[in-house]
């Protein structure tokens, strides 16, 4: 050590003895450049009423953005991933007991690949020839003589509990679409040993009308939908619409949509048995399902 710690703690051990041997903190006694408290002040009032991170509250205030992340740590603020938007309330998050408990449904809408690929590997000019080439005929141009390829529409189920989820590319959103869906759905559950007692959904057409109200009640099972304009609630599915688009719709870049859809199995097989979840310390959804993995109990 240097001889300025040692004269340190010799003169503490003379003047107090062992109790001065003891570690003391190294908090200053005095602070003088200390971010004032007012503007402490404006910073969380900020924060609380318009929701922003730090760097947009420091170039509101003119301060430098580690300061204002500085404050917020110090004042407990959570961080805006754990806020509700909309209410500024710290996100309620929840996880139903039991697999089958609870299943949330949604439709996630994609449009789909010309042959030889898009904009995303050949860039606008050449991406927009090969949409005008391969266009379907049947659809008419919408919007400025723009090509209408057509949507893709993923139906997807999840699991509230493991997270185990179904999922399939269909053509459209109908009432009838829907509904076929969901019993192949709830085969597969049945089939992996989850008993479905309430599905979750939003307030689509399809999930609004009758023939989804009876396929579900003839089957037991119990139909909630989320609040409008309140996709939080369906958060769950909502999560899986954005982990498929990253890790696999947008991925890499296909050259067809045929070849896109090809990789959709092998994806959604790695997402049920491989892919660890962060919400499953890191474990895959099969984890939770025991007749997935061969483990009955």
């Amino acid at each position: 050590m240097s001889v300025s710690t040692a004269q340190r703690w010799a003169g503490r051990y003379r003047e107090l003895g062992t109790a001065g041997m003891a570690d003391r903190s190294s908090r200053p006694l005095a602070c003088p450049r200390r971010t004032p408290t007012r503007t402490e002040r404006r910073i969380i009032k900020v924060r609380l009423a318009r929701r922003w991170g730090p760097a947009r509250i420091a170039y509101l205030l003119g301060l430098v953005p580690s300061t204002v992340h500085r404050v917020l740590t110090r004042y407990g603020l959570a961080r805006l991933r754990h806020v509700d938007r909309a209410t500024g309330q710290p996100v309620r998050r929840y996880e139903r007991a039991t697999p089958g408990e609870l299943v949330h449904v949604d439709i996630k809408k994609l449009g789909n690949i010309p042959d030889g690929g898009g904009h995303k590997i050949h860039g606008r000019q050449a991406g927009q020839r090969n949409s005008s080439a391969h266009r379907d005929p049947a659809r008419r141009r919408k919007v400025g003589g723009r090509p209408n390829l057509g949507y893709s529409y993923l139906h997807n189920a999840v699991d509230d509990h493991s997270r185990l989820a179904y999922s399939e590319i269909l053509p459209d959103e109908t009432k009838e679409t829907a509904v076929a869906f969901w019993q192949r759905a709830q085969t597969f559950f049945h089939a992996s040993g989850i008993t479905v007692e309430r599905v979750l959904t939003d307030n689509g057409s399809c999930y609004r009308s009758l023939l989804w109200r009876d396929t579900l009640a003839d089957a037991g099972i119990t139909h909630k939908r989320t609040r409008p304009y309140r996709p939080q609630t369906n958060g769950k599915v909502e999560r899986f619409n954005r982990t498929l688009l990253d890790e696999w719709a947008y991925a890499r870049p296909y050259r067809t949509e045929t070849e896109r859809r090809e990789a959709f199995p092998r994806w959604l097989h790695t997402y049920n048995h491989h892919r660890g979840h962060t919400a499953l310390k890191g474990q895959p959804p099969a984890s939770r399902v025991p007749n997935l993995s061969g483990q009955y109990s």
